[in-house]
């Protein structure tokens, strides 16, 4: 069995939709930058964001586990998972790790240097900052005061006040580790602590409903609220000089109350549609900030006469799991999503300003605008289950069709106004409520909807008008239920598939059945490649069959998933075919070779694959997450070695990513170590012995061999050089048996003699000195590759040497010519040896007749050198007689 390594084709890059979960949000002031920033968590890692815009200011590394609660002081936040919190700086890395918990923590406190957490067991510790050390641990009896809220009141130097489930209220020193006060509260359990604007004063937010303003100097009531929404969430108040307090509730209410009149002045209904996790005014402003666990953050501004709020800015993506995704138009920057929720949303890969939601589906939107919104809730449409959608005529008219969960009507919206559309497309004749809408698709060209039916039916409507233009069969097209619907890129066929396990092909126009075939399974789902006609069926029996239009003939066939397959996804060039399962596997298959090149698994099942038109990202959305997560295509900007897995190939699993990518400090040992799906093709220095191979040489080192000369001519400068003033006498050299200047150095002895001994020039060079070995040891590697680093000049200036009267012998000149019959034998480095003969040739021509030895190297070199042409010749030859004839020949 062969473990994996992950994915070789695709790296998670980051999250999309994803604002806020249900954990309070924290609210800071930056003292340089005079602005205020809220921080959510979203899951592993938390977002902040500049409220003066909501722009996204920073995202966090990622923790192992989900972040339970949130807190921050002017310089850290910290961020509690587990039993374990960490301290976070600039908003992005963990600087600071306290580890000391034995459950999990669910209070964290900033006091000044140090922070106290609290955790379920009502184990109290209190912690240095910096140091990571524990100051201070309190434990409480759960049965008789199990922690449930923390407070450090105003002025009050070194005392928490803690609020328990059972009601009564403790306040502490903590520098002495002393009890001074417990209150009695009022038999039910503290939710919420926090500080009035007035000094001594609580506000207390209790399990009833009830919001208690508490003087804790006096331990007197000052005045009480009640809520019928349920326990308080969390209490704020408003510091502008309006002395309101707001009370959050678990059904998504905020209560407003005047402090001075005692009486709620205000409500503002669904301000979330969860319950409401935390809430902040700004310090002096009228601006409120919300989160819930909707995936919504919210800003409400209080400048109305009445005192209520107004949504001001707002950042929101799907609060249910996500139904189907879906890329929208050719550039690849819009996501399309719908969600459980019952809203359709359009999220945009590049920047969260460029996001929309189409909002919800209503039954009748006219109906609802005349009545008001109180209604709007049992007008909605049920969420959408299956859409498709098509550019091309967007402006025009509507442009995304979509079917219902249990409905028979499709629903049309229209992208650029970003409202549902004019129309809700069903067959008239059709009264029973037990048919639904299966599957739908839209022609290329923007113009007709096609709408498969659970009774077999498929028909077609046309967007503008939305005219029923005709069915397909003479009563249905399937006798089970429509699995799904395409129409080819050029409205001339149509192939629809049916839970009887046939696929249909039509002819789009006249509506005539022109094939039929029967499928070895019933098929689950159906996506067809407009551009390179290709069709991809997923089946029951969790197989995957590829077909071609055209020839109507199955192409390939995949098998391997363990569960359902719920989406497929063609890359844009036809090439690779994407299936998620049930499994919690993704898996690409390579459509030309048929085989399974890449794999891997993630922890929750993968809903909906989609990829870029443009190929650079695959999207993802999985069971009871409500983000849509994007992985990179590697083979965009790097090498990837696409080869078959093996059959027993156990893929990894892949954590889903972050809204940013992950810590690189977690990957460092991965990049150093070579991958073995990664193997690198070193290219051999010759393919084989019968080929001709040149040198990896510049043409500058051996073209111009014959040429010297003339070079020299040219360079010969036209006047003589001048002399610098500074010139030493001589050039300092290295003595040894070749020639080599000295680098300048400071002389420390100055009484050094600098005479150079001139004997030392007239030694062999190390060429020749290789030249002499290999006719002892037949080896020249060595010559050849001294050769190879010098320079024109340096090349003739080696070969004049070789000569006797320069210094060297006829045995070396013979070993010259032996060096290039092995060049020529072997077929290396050719041009090499064709250039290297010639100025050998020409330097020392005269003297080759006298010499028998070297006469006869000669003439075996020169047998060598025309049989290597006459083959050479030969195939050039060849070659030009096929282009030639595919010029000119009228084919």
């Amino acid at each position: 069995m062969e473990r994996g390594a992950g994915s070789a084709l695709f790296a998670g890059f980051r999250a999309l939709g994803l604002f806020s979960t249900d954990v309070a949000h924290v609210l800071r002031f930056s003292a340089l930058k005079r602005r205020f920033f809220v921080t959510t968590c979203v899951g592993k890692s938390f977002h902040t964001y500049d409220v003066q815009k909501l722009s996204l200011v920073a995202v966090s590394n990622s923790l192992p586990q989900d972040i339970c609660c949130m807190a921050a002081d002017g310089r850290l936040v910290f961020a509690a998972y587990g039993n374990v919190f960490s301290a976070f700086a600039r908003n992005k890395e963990v600087v600071h790790t306290y580890k000391g918990h034995k459950a999990e923590i669910r209070l964290l406190q900033p006091f000044g240097d140090h922070v106290i957490s609290v955790d379920t067991d009502s184990v109290l510790i209190i912690w240095h900052i910096y140091s990571e050390e524990e100051y201070l641990q309190l434990t409480f009896d759960k049965s008789v005061f199990k922690i449930s809220a923390i407070l450090h009141p105003s002025t009050y130097l070194n005392k928490i006040l803690l609020g328990s489930e059972q009601g009564t209220l403790q306040l502490w020193n903590i520098k002495s580790n002393k009890l001074l006060y417990t209150f009695q509260g009022w038999k039910f359990g503290v939710t919420a602590l926090q500080q009035a604007p007035a000094v001594d004063v609580v506000a207390v937010g209790l399990t009833s409903g009830q919001v208690i303003i508490h003087n804790i100097k006096f331990d007197e009531t000052l005045m009480k609220f009640r809520q019928d929404w349920g326990p308080i969430t969390s209490i704020s108040f408003r510091t502008d000089g309006h002395p309101i307090m707001a009370a959050g509730s678990p059904c998504g209410h905020i209560g407003l109350w005047d402090l001075e009149d005692k009486k709620l002045i205000n409500q503002m209904r669904n301000a979330h549609s969860t319950a409401i996790a935390g809430l902040t005014f700004l310090h002096r402003e009228p601006l409120l900030v919300t989160n819930g666990a909707d995936n919504a953050l919210r800003i409400w501004i209080f400048d109305g006469p009445t005192g209520e709020g107004r949504l001001l800015r707002f950042r929101m993506g799907h609060s249910a799991p996500l139904t189907k995704i879906r890329y929208y138009g050719q550039n690849g920057q819009q996501i399309l999503s719908a969600s459980q929720d019952g809203t359709l949303q359009s999220f945009s890969t590049i920047h969260e300003k460029f996001n929309k939601s189409l909002g919800h589906g209503l039954i009748n939107k006219k109906k609802v605008k005349r009545k008001g919104l109180q209604n709007a809730m049992s007008v909605r449409l049920p969420p959408i289950t299956k859409f498709a959608a098509e550019e091309a005529r967007e402006s025009d008219w509507d442009s995304i069709i979509a079917c219902h969960q249990g409905k028979l009507s499709c629903s049309t919206w229209n992208y650029q106004r970003s409202t549902i559309g004019a129309y809700f497309l069903k067959p008239k004749e059709l009264k029973k409520d037990d048919i639904t809408a299966t599957a739908v698709d839209i022609t290329s060209c923007g113009n007709f909807a096609v709408i498969g039916l659970s009774s077999g039916t498929v028909d077609v409507y046309n967007m503008q008008s939305g005219i029923h233009r005709g069915s397909f069969g003479e009563d249905q097209a399937h006798k089970g239920s429509v699995r799904g619907v395409a129409v080819d890129g050029l409205n001339q066929l149509i192939i629809t598939a049916g839970s009887e396990g046939l696929l249909k092909f039509w002819n789009f126009k006249n509506k005539i059945l022109i094939h039929s075939m029967s499928l070895s399974s019933s098929p689950n789902m159906m996506l067809l490649h407009r551009d390179s006609g290709i069709l991809g069926l997923a089946l029951d029996d969790f197989s995957i069959c590829v077909l071609d239009i055209e020839t109507r003939k199955i192409v390939r066939e995949f098998s391997g998933h363990q569960g359902q397959i719920n989406d497929l996804a063609f890359s844009p060039d036809g090439r690779w075919l994407i299936s998620a399962s049930m499994d919690c596997s993704v898996r690409t298959w390579d459509l030309p070779s048929g085989c399974l090149i890449d794999s891997f698994l993630v922890d929750s099942a993968p809903l909906n694959v989609t990829m870029s038109p443009t190929g650079d990202f695959l999207a993802t959305s999985h069971v009871d997450h409500l983000g849509i997560y994007l992985w990179s295509n590697i083979s965009l900007y790097s090498v990837v070695s696409l080869r078959p897995l093996p059959t027993d190939y156990v893929p990894l699993v892949v954590m889903l990513p972050g809204t940013c990518q992950n810590e690189d400090v977690e990957f460092s040992e991965e990049t150093i170590e070579p991958s073995d799906e990664m193997i690198e093709y070193d290219s051999p220095e010759q393919l084989n012995e019968q080929l001709v191979t040149l040198s990896l040489l510049p043409e500058s080192r051996w073209k111009n061999l014959l040429n010297l000369d003339v070079i020299k001519k040219k360079n010969k400068p036209k006047e003589p050089p001048k002399v610098p003033k500074s010139a030493p006498f001589f050039i300092p050299t290295v003595p040894g048996l070749v020639p080599r200047y000295a680098v300048p150095e400071q002389n420390n002895d100055p009484h050094q003699s600098k005479v150079v001994n001139l004997g030392v020039l007239a030694q062999k060079s190390d060429f020749c000195l290789k030249l002499e070995e290999g006719l002892v040891n037949n080896k020249y590697e060595a010559a050849l590759n001294l050769l190879k680093e010098l320079g024109p000049s340096g090349i003739e200036t080696e070969l004049r040497s070789l000569s006797p009267d320069c210094g060297g012998s006829v045995d070396i000149m013979q070993s010259f010519l032996k060096m290039i019959g092995i060049m020529l034998d072997k077929k290396r480095d050719f041009e090499l040896a064709q250039a290297y003969l010639a100025l050998f040739l020409k330097l020392h021509l005269k003297m080759l007749p006298s010499e028998p030895v070297l006469l006869e190297e000669i003439t075996k070199l020169s047998s060598q050198v025309e049989e290597n042409w006459i083959h050479l010749q030969s195939l050039f030859n060849q070659s030009m007689c096929i282009l030639n004839y595919i010029k000119s020949a009228l084919l």
